[in-house]
């Protein structure tokens, strides 16, 4: 696909950008008896916070999960790896079929975080875990910063992961997608509204968006 038609595609996306930002919100304020839920997250996200500020970047960890996720994709989609590298300084993957879900995948894709649902939900199943859900959920916290953080830290240096899909293109992909994980997870999380009615709420808000800028041109 030529970039000058992503970059077409990138702002017809725009409308679903706003809409989610507002559909997001609404579901975050249907949230507000998830107080524990929240504290402990938040609590998570601090203490990575701290440890990203002031201790020396876990790069190689951040890139094999990086170039991971792109090997995750890849097979979703049926392609193969032949080439796995990674390093504190970079990683790189060769595979038989890409595509801009598969280039942008590690932006928006919580691998970290993904893994640690994945360990609470066996634990649980096999332990009953139910009374350590405090420690999920400040491991998920921590989590999501660390994706976050190392995510917005590498994003200064040029990516041709970035380059190669055009950048208003990729920033509206890797902004949905982000968004996307939050508009799915936080109602998983908290209950206060279900996964249909947040997505419901996306919908609704950029349909709502777009009517006014019909009334404004």
């Amino acid at each position: 696909m030529p970039k000058w038609l992503k970059m077409i595609i990138a702002i017809l996306l725009l409308p679903f950008c706003f809409g989610a930002v507002k559909a997001l919100w609404l579901v975050l304020k249907a949230t507000h008896d998830a107080d524990t839920m929240w504290v402990a997250a938040v609590g998570g996200a601090a203490c990575w916070l701290v440890i990203f500020l002031l201790l020396p970047k876990p790069m190689r960890v951040y890139v094999f999960g990086h170039e991971f996720t792109h090997v995750l994709w890849t097979w979703l989609f049926g392609g193969r790896v032949k080439k796995f590298k990674t390093s504190a300084a970079g990683g790189h993957v060769v595979v038989t079929k890409n595509n801009f879900l598969i280039a942008l995948a590690p932006y928006f894709f919580p691998l970290w975080v993904v893994l640690v649902v994945i360990c609470f939900l066996i634990g649980h199943l096999i332990w009953g875990w139910e009374r350590h859900l405090v420690w999920f959920h400040l491991l998920l916290g921590a989590a999501y910063c660390f994706h976050v953080t190392l995510t917005l830290h590498i994003l200064r240096m040029q990516q041709t992961d970035i380059t190669s899909q055009g950048y208003l293109f990729s920033f509206v992909i890797i902004f949905l997608g982000n968004i996307s994980v939050w508009l799915i997870g936080v109602p998983l999380l908290t209950r206060g509204v279900t996964v249909m009615s947040s997505l419901g709420l996306w919908l609704r808000e950029s349909g709502t968006f777009l009517l006014r800028l019909r009334q404004i041109f």
